[in-house]
């Protein structure tokens, strides 16, 4: 029987060539099964997708790198948006349209001539359009915000098929919900924002022994406690594999990792992280002067497919019980990364157009992320257990890119919003798909589902 999708030649089913590679992403523990899988090579095959999944009720999941949590183990149809990846950039408005299915890494080598930085996270790898309506969490945060305030326009195919340039003035909802509350509205197939200045920061990471974690974490809250917001900061505990991918003095060791981002003069910037340095003396020092084309060697997060399992919360201040918590989660028979990282700063202060972003005011950022190892089996559980122990003090709440569970199950938004924008978010997503086409791995559960 011949459908809509057969204008299409790059439409896959299961146990058809093409089928898993269009379905395929990062985490390898999260792969999707819908039953049509449609590569999408331009939008109008976007829109075709979006049609033929509405006329016949079928969920929609949108893939691009498979970083985060997926829906469409129901099934379904899965658009794959990686071949949208047009960029350009414009040196005189310090702006970027970049296709909705591109990464940070082709946008930071068109911004690099112009003397340009985009808001991108610690991974270039990761895709621009589920992490910018996402919210956007860039170690440039503190300085400058999160990459969904910097956003000017997003065109969206939404779940009735239409094609709509989402900007303030005559969407000024959908624009709203659209930055900062996840891809549960539409497809992006382009997105437009704001570029800042500079062509190159102070960065890099110190490696310490894990065994200072104690006192690495006590320096880390002095000095965050009175960062400029010029600095951000994170540090990672990690027991690293003896593999050779892994820098010859990391291998087989236990460290602490401390991720420095700092946008002004490199001596300002090691007079702020003195005490740190002076915590004990580095296994790799990579701090430095850094273009921008080795942003992501900041936080050097994993590149190659892999399973994964992780979960995040925020803390809404620096909390000395808290802290005890973390530092009895760390150590080398740790099967994750844990991560702590400092906020505030410009993520705290609201964007010049409102958005969705929730938990501006959150202090700091707890991840934590096990991959392929011996203990990986145990890790799901673990972190579960560390996060029930975080409870008191995180109240269940998490940045809406870092929600997730660690077991890979569904987990909805409750944690990710204050009560008046999961409701507000709920009414623009009843009003846009309120037949909830769009699946996402954070769902908006409709208002009679929150308790």
């Amino acid at each position: 029987m011949s459908t809509i999708l057969d204008t299409i030649p790059t439409v896959f089913t299961p146990g058809t060539p093409g089928y898993d590679a269009a379905r395929a992403g990062f985490d390898l523990s999260a792969i999707p099964t819908p039953d049509v899988a449609v590569s999408a090579r331009d939008e109008a095959d976007v829109v075709t997708a979006v049609r033929f999944a509405a006329e016949r009720d079928l969920p929609v999941v949108v893939r691009t790198t498979g970083h985060g949590p997926v829906g469409g183990d129901e099934g379904g149809v899965l658009i794959d948006t990686r071949a949208l990846d047009r960029v350009r950039v414009d040196p005189q408005r310090r702006t970027a349209v970049v296709g909705g299915g591109a990464t940070w890494t082709p946008v930071l080598a068109h911004c690099a001539p112009a003397g340009l930085i985009p808001l991108c996270g610690s991974s270039p790898e990761v895709g621009v359009a589920s992490y910018t309506t996402g919210g956007g969490l860039s170690p440039l945060g503190r300085r400058y915000g999160w990459a969904a305030d910097r956003v000017r326009r997003i065109r969206l195919v939404t779940p009735d098929g239409e094609v709509r340039d989402v900007t303030a003035a005559p969407d000024p909802e959908l624009f709203w919900a659209v930055r900062g509350g996840g891809s549960g509205f539409g497809v992006a197939t382009e997105l437009e924002f704001d570029l800042v200045p500079g062509d190159a920061l102070y960065g890099g990471g110190l490696f310490l022994p894990g065994e200072c974690a104690a006192e690495l974490v006590a320096a880390f809250g002095r000095v965050t406690a009175g960062a400029p917001d010029a600095l951000s900061l994170s540090v990672a505990f990690v027991s690293f594999p003896p593999i050779e991918a892994v820098p010859a003095p990391l291998r087989g060791r236990f460290v602490a990792h401390l991720r420095v981002t700092y946008s002004g003069a490199p001596e300002e910037a090691e007079r702020l992280i003195a005490p740190l340095r002076a915590v004990a003396a580095p296994i790799l020092d990579t701090v430095r002067p850094l273009p921008i084309l080795e942003f992501g060697t900041i936080h050097g997060d994993p590149t190659a497919p892999q399973p994964v399992s992780c979960g995040g919360a925020v803390l809404p201040v620096w909390d000395d019980a808290a802290i005890e918590v973390l530092l009895a989660e760390v150590g080398a028979s740790t099967p994750h990364m844990l991560e702590l990282r400092h906020l505030g700063g410009a993520l705290a202060r609201p964007a010049a157009v409102p958005d969705a972003v929730g938990h501006r005011d959150a202090a700091f950022n707890v991840f934590t992320s096990a991959y392929p190892g011996p203990a990986f089996a145990d890790a799901a559980g673990i972190q579960t257990a560390f996060y029930q122990r975080l409870l008191p003090w995180s109240g269940g709440r998490s940045l809406l890119n870092f929600t997730c569970r660690p077991d890979g199950r569904p987990v909805d938004a409750r944690g990710a919003f204050d009560a008046a924008t999961l409701a507000r978010l709920q009414e623009v997503k009843a009003e846009t798909d309120p037949r909830n086409l769009f699946r996402t791995g954070v769902t908006i559960l409709e208002p009679a589902s929150v308790s």
